[in-house]
């Protein structure tokens, strides 16, 4: 099990390119299902959690091909179509529900394992069930799968009010929908990018789909989708976490292919915060703007508020800030198990509940920690390089689902980091 090795103390100069967003390209590899024609996705990122996608949906009969080291995945789901998404492949990752949707819509029936993931609490799958039942849809659940077949072979449209604005549910009931007999409307739909950006593939695929970015989606159910080709759009989750990387050792770095519209309200957090970000021609500069940093309060929401994965990354900065924050998670119960792992480096962090109330210390120091989910890792060696010290980060598998390079990327900016594979 590798770990990686941070020794801080270093500013940081010159740019990262940002790849394309992992949580987008989860969920576009799926929509392949919908089409017996070929899907090719550009600028897709280089992780593990693609990886397992890719095995994913060669075991329902897809032919996937990496191209140009990855960036390029060529797909082609000309069937037969296997309608079984294993337990053994889907537990690794929670993305792999995603499938659901387009099996039914497709074949009209599926049996796909509950998903795994990251331990950040709980993330049911009721809200996607609910939704494909008002779609015509019988689902039961048996020994961890659920059962699912269309009444009469095809689904039909619906009105959906989602209790709550779920991203992944959005998505399943988008790609469910498309080849729905008559209208699907979703109510309290999630708007991220990563919403619009499926939907302009799928548009591209030829489904009409009107009001993505917005809390109401429209989708006009079609008989068949053809093939397409698509760009993934940048992963904003990665851009935040690099834009915190001056924001928290000082310097200057320029993120490629950054965009403000992906993170205003983090942008405005930033900027609160003493940070400088500035449109460029190639992407995002930040810097601080005086050499030091305020504190902040941050509250967690689904887009266009603040992102609940980048909410360990901030809690980082804000353990060197002036003052106190307060931290309030509101889409996670259980996505503060980074905070014990910080106070080993001599942060002075409180949790009471899904409230974290941080205060400002001068220096952090390094310490031997340890990752506990995807966006903890990424923050201990934000922290670990704003040190004074060695910061060993242990389990660093939970990086490797995503963010690619990320060694490359920091040291490409002057930080003293490597990786040390554990025998």
């Amino acid at each position: 099990m590798d770990s990686i090795l941070v020794r801080g103390g270093k500013e940081l100069q010159g740019d990262i390119p940002i790849a394309g967003a992992k949580n987008a390209c989860l969920t576009l590899m799926p929509a392949t299902l919908l089409s017996e024609e070929p899907l090719t996705l550009t600028n897709a990122p280089r992780l593990s959690d693609i990886r397992t996608m890719t095995e994913l949906l060669g075991s329902l009969g897809t032919e996937v091909s990496a191209l140009q080291e990855g960036k390029v995945l060529a797909m082609s789901s000309q069937g037969p179509i296997n309608t079984h998404a294993d337990y053994d492949i889907v537990r690794k990752m929670r993305a792999s529900n995603l499938v659901l949707g387009p099996l039914l819509a497709r074949e009209g029936h599926a049996e796909v394992s509950l998903p795994g993931g990251c331990a950040i609490g709980a993330r049911p799958m009721d809200i996607h069930t609910d939704g494909l039942t008002l779609m015509g849809a019988e689902i039961e659940l048996r020994d961890g799968y659920l059962h699912a077949k269309a009444q009469g072979g095809r689904l039909k449209g619906a009105v959906i009010d989602f209790p709550f604005a779920s991203v992944g549910a959005t998505e399943n009931i988008m790609m469910a929908a498309t080849l729905a007999k008559g209208t699907t409307v979703i109510n309290n739909a999630a708007r991220e990018p990563e919403i619009v950006d499926l939907a302009d593939c799928l548009r591209a695929m030829g489904a009409q789909i009107e009001g993505d970015g917005t809390p109401s989606i429209t989708i006009q159910g079609v008989d068949r989708l053809h093939g397409a080709t698509h760009k993934v759009v940048t992963d904003r989750i990665e851009l935040g976490t690099y834009m915190l990387a001056p924001a928290i050792c000082g310097g200057e770095v320029e993120l490629l292919g950054g965009r403000i519209d992906l993170l205003s309200a983090f942008c405005e957090k930033l900027d609160a915060a003493g940070i400088s970000v500035t449109e460029t021609a190639k992407g995002l500069k930040v810097a601080r703007k005086n050499g030091s940093i305020r504190a902040v309060d941050v509250t967690t929401e689904p887009f266009p508020g603040f992102p609940t994965d980048l909410q360990a990354q901030m809690m980082a900065l804000l353990c060197i800030a002036d003052g106190t924050s307060v931290l309030e998670e509101k889409i996670f119960e259980n996505r503060f198990m980074h905070a014990p792992e910080l106070e080993r480096m001599g942060a002075n962090i409180d949790v009471q509940g899904g409230t974290a109330t941080v205060k400002g210390v001068k220096k952090l120091k390094g310490a031997p920690v340890m990752a506990t989910d995807l966006r903890a890792s990424v923050s201990l060696i934000l922290a670990g390089l704003a040190a004074e010290g060695e910061t060993k980060v242990a389990r660093v598998y939970h990086l490797d689902r995503g963010y690619e390079h990320v060694v490359a990327k920091f040291r490409g900016v002057g930080a003293d980091i490597e990786r040390i594979k554990e025998q």
